[in-house]
């Protein structure tokens, strides 16, 4: 689910939120000028030297970073690609998927989750979420396949894994594969095991806002299947087993060399930034106590890793305009659900189909979340929450 936010990354964006100028936010809802000025010394040596290398496309740090992020993931196979969305429509490609076949997944997910599928004529089967993950509805799933089924996509969204066992159960009764949308999910866990090695195949994306991020674009695929990672790996090079040999059709879809060497960094301290994402939201919560609005929570077979902390709130669009006003960033994942969308019209979905993905559409409010944030900025988001809370009460009475 690789996307760009609804809110300045950083003060020094153009980005807009609906009325609000990006020169106007205090607080963001990602900061990632903090974080570079936390890993300057290392990132820069790591760039200079990449650059220096003269080695940008393919090259030795690149295989190094795959060398290293398959053995974080738990993954026989990393195979580094230019986007979260081009790692998902790699898999698919190189699992045959083509026009006619149905894919489920659910439908409170980014549409970079169903953009690869649209591309490869193959036909999405929404299903809704569970109420207390987000993820997809297990029992959902089950009741949409049908003769065309060849897999699911479970998204793991906002930095909580689906709940993996079952759908294990559920694609092994019926040959299908399981792909996982990890874009939101880099070092979450389900039931001890790393997201990237839970299913056939796991896509990434490294926006630079995701809990590994690069400075641009950028994804990979794990898998533990030698064929599969071997085509993949043609794929994303124009077909080519060998320079000049193009075994099959292929694409443009590398991951550049530079990249590879700010997440190669980067991934040192991916276990520490999560820990202070898990930090923060027990701050959030303690600070947030009596406001009326609903904090997520983590089911017990989950290591969630906090990509979005996301509230629910049917005074959803009020407590953003207060935000807003203190010059805090907010974020909506995501306000228009999938069946909804105008792309997907062909489908003929209505409004009702996905009650559960419609309410979350109408009432999740992302708050502020990185690893440099400070508890005293999460209180001062929390009393502003209060505050409106408690004008919105007066009013009523």
């Amino acid at each position: 689910m690789t996307e760009q936010p609804d809110f300045p990354l950083t003060k020094l964006s153009e980005r807009r939120l609906e009325g609000t100028p990006a020169t106007g936010v205090e607080l963001p809802l990602v900061d990632l000028a903090r974080q570079y000025r936390s890993i300057k010394d290392e990132v820069d040596a790591a760039l200079l030297e990449a650059v220096a290398s003269t080695d940008y496309v393919l090259g030795e740090e690149l295989a190094r970073f795959e060398e290293d992020f398959a053995a974080y993931c738990g993954a026989r196979w990393c195979v580094g690609v230019s986007s979260g969305t081009a790692a998902l429509h790699l898999i698919l490609e190189a699992l045959d998927v083509s026009p006619g076949d149905e894919l489920i997944v659910p439908a409170n997910t980014f549409f970079g989750t169903v953009a690869p599928m649209l591309r490869l004529g193959a036909t999405p089967v929404l299903v809704d979420c569970d109420e207390e993950t987000f993820t997809i509805d297990v029992e959902a799933a089950a009741a949409a396949i049908g003769p065309r089924t060849r897999g699911v996509v479970a998204v793991h969204l906002y930095g909580h894994t689906a709940n993996m066992a079952p759908l294990h159960e559920l694609c092994g009764q019926h040959g299908l594969f399981l792909v996982e949308d990890a874009a939101q999910a880099h070092g979450a866990r389900y039931r001890g095991g790393r997201t990237g090695g839970l299913g056939t195949a796991a896509a990434f994306s490294f926006y630079p806002s995701k809990n590994l991020g690069a400075y641009g674009d950028g994804g990979a695929v794990t898998t533990d299947d030698d064929e599969l990672a071997s085509r993949i790996g043609m794929l994303r090079n124009l077909g080519q087993s060998s320079k000049y040999v193009h075994r099959i059709e292929g694409s443009n879809e590398r991951l550049d060399t530079i990249q590879a060497a700010v997440l190669r960094v980067k991934l040192r301290h991916l276990d520490r930034w999560n820990a202070r994402r898990r930090e923060h939201v027990e701050t959030y919560r303690e600070a947030l106590e009596g406001t009326g609005v609903a904090t997520p929570a983590a089911a017990s077979w989950a290591e969630h890793v906090w990509h979005v902390f996301a509230v629910r709130s049917p005074r959803r669009d009020e407590l953003r305009s207060a935000l807003a006003a203190e010059r805090i960033g907010t974020g909506m994942h995501y306000p228009v659900p999938l069946h909804l969308q105008p792309a997907l019209a062909p489908l003929a979905l209505r409004e009702g189909a996905y009650p559960v993905t419609e309410a979350l559409a109408n009432e999740l409010l992302s708050l502020p979340m990185f690893p440099e944030l400070e508890p005293t900025e999460i209180r001062r988001v929390a009393d502003t929450v209060g505050d409106s809370v408690r004008a919105a009460a007066e009013t009523r009475i």
